[in-house]
């Protein structure tokens, strides 16, 4: 009798050290992307100091990095919502790299001001957001196809548009000259970098969305059982279509701070753009299976790798060996997300 009730209390003991394990590991995966971002801070601050002066933590850097971060995490938003229905948008570094080099021509060579530059700008990734939604869906062939498809035709597309070559932005008031009003994009309104504010506008404006609309209940609903999300009259189709088009658009929002940015639009433009995205989803703790994550987490993820971007560049770290430190990290935050 006694042998029984020790062996009761111990496989009661041990289930109750298991459950507390268990909830220390979801405490500490809940946060895991906010660890890693103080992490990368710290030794970014550590790692980066030449000749006494802290080459990180100069004000002018940290300009730069918040700048720099703010195209990628705009994209990272969109295919946030793009993963939270289980597919997978290719294609966005290839908008990014379209629609720069249409607002570029647009201006330079065809007088476009700046609203109309913009409007078309959008349209143009409204677009291909919706072939990318309605050939997945309607075709039901897997998004990573169809993206992969359309990543080759937008970039093709703005080869031919450009002939080959980048087109450079100049202000002005003359026919052959950009609008100054244009330029706003790579400005600054209370010291504050204009491509972060419309960063941290647009990351609100959808966190919001996603939390307390109907529209952000179905998504998550959808990455989480299709087809259960269908029986209970939620209109799959349309949301994806949906979906993949506030992509697009969102990349062609990026597309236009680029040119902005880099004063010209080139058709080369983008390239990898795809990866950052992913990756800062996937740091930022969401599912790549769907229907778990949050634009905070994509947020923190999309700061994450801009620190590693910029400290790696400040140590001379070479490019091609910063696009396997980010391959690698896509691998670790998945493993990450699926350790019990």
């Amino acid at each position: 009798m006694s042998e029984i009730k020790w062996s009761d209390k111990w496989q009661g003991k041990e289930s109750l050290l298991h459950r507390r394990t268990l909830i220390s590991w979801q405490g500490i995966k809940k946060f895991q992307s906010v660890f890693g971002l103080v992490g990368i801070i710290v030794l970014a601050s550590v790692l980066c100091v030449r000749d006494g002066e802290n080459l990180f933590l100069n004000p002018t850097n940290l300009a730069n990095v918040v700048r720099a971060i703010s195209e990628n995490g705009i994209i990272a938003v969109g295919m946030t919502l793009v993963i939270l229905v289980a597919g997978i948008d290719l294609s966005v570094g290839a908008i990014l790299g379209l629609t720069a080099t249409v607002a570029a021509d647009l201006m330079m060579h065809r007088e476009f001001g700046t609203l109309s530059t913009i409007l078309v700008v959008l349209l143009i990734g409204a677009l291909i957001g919706l072939f990318n939604g309605a050939v997945s869906t309607k075709l039901s062939i897997q998004s990573f196809i169809v993206t992969l498809a359309s990543m080759s035709v937008a970039r093709g597309i703005a080869r031919f548009w450009s002939g080959g070559a980048g087109i450079p932005i100049s202000y002005g008031n003359e026919s052959n000259l950009a609008p100054a009003s244009y330029s706003i994009l790579s400005e600054r309104i209370a010291g504050i970098p204009v491509p972060a504010i419309c960063f941290i506008g647009i990351s609100i404006v959808i966190a919001v969305v996603l939390k307390y609309t109907r529209f952000g209940r179905y998504v998550y609903a959808i990455g989480g059982n299709p087809t259960a999300s269908h029986l209970s009259g939620i209109q799959v189709t349309r949301i994806k279509i949906a979906v993949f088009m506030i992509c697009g658009v969102l990349s062609a929002v990026a597309g236009l701070i680029h040119a902005a940015q880099l004063n010209q639009g080139s058709p080369n433009d983008g390239i990898g753009y795809e990866l950052n995205a992913i990756a800062a989803v996937a740091i930022g703790g969401t599912s790549l299976s769907g229907g778990i994550g949050t634009i905070p987490g994509t947020v923190i993820g999309a700061l994450i790798l801009g620190v590693l971007d910029n400290m790696l560049g400040l140590l001379n770290v070479n490019n091609n060996l910063q696009m396997v430190f980010k391959g690698l990290i896509i691998i670790i935050a998945v493993v990450l997300q699926r350790k019990k």
